[in-house]
């Protein structure tokens, strides 16, 4: 079961992606053919009355494609039809590419929100197999009241309270089974600078907040998520960062684990994939958003249209060489990478 809420997450945010492409190109006046979850053979297909839309299921599940008349330049163009992507103005055109990634974007706000306010319990705990937690005789699920003599709110405060204290004995009083019991750890000087740590991780990292703390960082945590995105790629360019990717396979993993712990943390983390996949259509690499936005700049910059049949071209090839890296990270994503 959380494997299938995984997967239908992550077609929630290419539905969500495609249908700010639909809408944009339909505000501006172009004809959408067809709006597509997953690539290759139709599964399902269905065309309201009275629409030129047809909506439908693909074999392949983890891409999603609308097709706009007059996009595909080997399609024969009537000058006059209002409806192609071809004759519209370059403001429509750079606004129904630029939606898509814009729909996932402010999403994102959306799914942070309704996180922040569920709120999962960021005192309960994980122990971490060999961690002085469990030496003590700390377990899974334990919730931790106080550490030497601290109030414990939140997550935040834990390490606040543990990181000084390497290698001294500390009281702990955690609430098992509905009764508080006190223990004795010794953190171990494993953190950062040889601080201290108990070895506990929080079964939540969502806290709860009220609807205007949850409302403000619902605004702020997209543009976190883009900004980390491009710092990140930054280091990866120059060298300071080794390129940890996950394809498809492991995205629904980790998106099945956020599910078992709760709809607060399966919340936050569509909401980071929606921020980042936001920020990722919008690289200037082919057959992403982004590509296509470059080839639109520099049409605006020259006042010339780019050949229409090299930029297919060019875009055929980056979309091939997306398809083989998800294939070949999928491969290591199942084999356990």
């Amino acid at each position: 079961m959380s494997i299938l809420i995984g997967i239908l997450g992550l077609a929630l945010l290419m539905v969500i992606h495609e249908g700010g492409h639909l809408l944009a190109a339909r505000a501006f006046g172009m004809r959408v053919i067809r709006f597509s979850i997953g690539f290759g053979p139709a599964l399902w297909r269905y065309q309201p009355k009275g629409s030129e839309t047809v909506y439908q299921l693909a074999l392949i599940p983890f891409l999603a494609y609308v097709q706009i008349a007059g996009m595909n330049p080997y399609e024969e163009i009537d000058p006059e039809d209002k409806g192609s992507y071809a004759n519209a103005s370059l403001i429509g055109r750079i606004s129904a590419i630029f939606a898509g990634p814009l729909a996932n974007y402010l999403f994102a706000s959306v799914l942070f929100l309704a996180a922040f306010t569920i709120g999962g319990d960021t005192t309960t705990v994980q122990i971490m197999e060999g961690g002085a937690a469990e030496a003590a005789g700390l377990k899974d699920g334990d919730k931790v009241v106080s550490i030497d003599g601290r109030p414990i709110k939140g997550w935040d405060d834990i390490p606040d309270a543990v990181l000084p204290k390497a290698k001294v004995p500390i009281p702990v009083v955690i609430k098992r089974d509905g009764k508080e019991q006190s223990f004795t750890i010794t953190p171990e000087p494993k953190a950062k600078n040889g601080q201290g740590q108990i070895g506990v991780r929080p079964t939540s990292m969502v806290p709860a907040l009220d609807f205007k703390e949850a409302a403000v960082e619902s605004v702020l945590h997209p543009a976190k998520v883009v900004r980390a995105l491009v710092i990140g790629l930054g280091r990866i360019i120059t060298g300071k960062e080794r390129p940890e990717v996950t394809g498809p396979v492991g995205i629904v993993k980790e998106t099945s684990r956020a599910a078992e712990r709760g709809p607060a943390d399966y919340l936050y983390l569509l909401g980071l994939l929606s921020a980042y996949l936001g920020g990722f259509n919008l690289l200037p690499f082919p057959a992403l958003d982004g590509g296509r936005l470059m080839f639109l700049g520099y049409e605006a910059v020259t006042r010339r249209r780019p050949n229409a049949r090299i930029e297919a071209h060019v875009h055929a090839v980056g979309l091939l060489m997306l398809l083989a890296l998800i294939a070949v990270i999928s491969v290591f994503d199942i084999r356990g990478k």
